[in-house]
């Protein structure tokens, strides 16, 4: 066989594509070439990670680079950068990529309002620094400034849409997170 050995997923049917919404503290990996991730950002960070040998990639978002120090709840975990990056990239071993083969696309770190600049700033910087470590080659960033982000990567290709829009868009865009129903106190009232 010649040619090159990179794997290229086919090409999806508009009608066949998923959209699959990444909210703050969550991550997906996927083959399949169908699947569209896509997420919106400002302060927070998304790491799109891909294999171009074997067709994987996956994305993460984050709202804080770590935690400040206080006992963090596992819930709370997923929140921050220093779990959400190492959860992506241990699902994308798991699945067969390999470390040296990995490339990365970074976006967000955005400054939404007077005083958090710092925030996005942070989330930015930890993020290249964590791939810089793990020798995880960055393909392409689109971090800071005083804007908001709309995010479409194609896992499976290792594609990415940056889309720059203004702050207060960005404010009406963020899916909520769902929130966990209340404990059941086991008593159930009748009217």
């Amino acid at each position: 066989m010649t040619g090159s050995s990179t794997a290229t997923a086919p090409r999806p049917a508009p009608e066949q594509r998923r959209m699959i919404t990444i909210v703050e503290g969550t991550q997906h990996v996927t083959r399949d070439p169908a699947e569209i991730l896509t997420t919106v950002l400002g302060s927070c960070v998304a790491a799109c990670l891909f294999d171009p040998m074997l067709g994987i990639g996956g994305m993460n978002h984050f709202l804080l680079a770590e935690p400040d120090g206080s006992a963090a709840s596992a819930a709370q975990e997923e929140r921050y950068g220093a779990y959400a990056m190492e959860l992506l990239v241990n699902e994308m071993l798991k699945r067969g990529a390999l470390r040296s083969r990995l490339r990365a696309h970074l976006y967000g770190g955005g400054s939404l309002r007077a005083g958090m600049a710092d925030i996005g700033a942070r989330n930015g910087a930890f993020a290249r620094d964590f791939l810089e470590k793990d020798g995880i080659e960055i393909r392409h960033m689109n971090l800071g400034g005083q804007v908001a982000r709309r995010i479409e990567f194609r896992a499976a290709r290792g594609q990415a849409r940056c889309r720059v829009m203004p702050i207060e868009s960005c404010l009406d865009q963020v899916p909520a997170r769902r929130q966990a129903p209340p404990p059941s106190s086991g008593d159930v009232e009748l009217f």
